[in-house]
């Protein structure tokens, strides 16, 4: 953030901030890839030191965090999702990819609220 990195993302179709977990070696117990970056409309000219990650199609259960500093309610969010039964949220979950969404509601991060996309099988 203090770098500006997400204003050099080119192609962004809006400016929100995704949180993407992805590559599970096997759970949530296990190994996985994490970036930060944004929606782009085309993956044409990725800059060096950066890479192009596709969050592939599928079902998604979404949870959202309360309101408050979000170093407190994303964790607190994730807690209730290991919590949940494995088929409570539609379907087991696929460890494929999991992401956060942090849109205009996260831009104070002393008050903010993000959306826990939870890859379902």
């Amino acid at each position: 953030m203090k770098e500006g990195l997400l204003s050099k993302v080119p192609n962004k179709v809006d400016s929100n901030i995704l949180a993407v977990y992805s590559d599970y070696e096997s759970d949530a117990n296990g190994a996985y890839t994490f970036l930060l970056g944004a929606r782009v409309s085309s993956t044409d000219n990725v800059p060096s030191g950066m890479v192009a990650k596709k969050v592939p199609a599928g079902r998604y259960a979404v949870f959202t965090s309360e309101k408050g500093f979000v170093g407190k309610v994303v964790p607190e969010t994730w807690s209730r999702i290991w919590a949940v039964p494995k088929s409570a949220p539609g379907g087991n979950r696929a460890y494929q990819a999991d992401f956060e969404a942090y849109d205009q509601r996260a831009a104070d991060p002393q008050n903010a609220q993000v959306d826990i996309y939870v890859g379902i099988k």
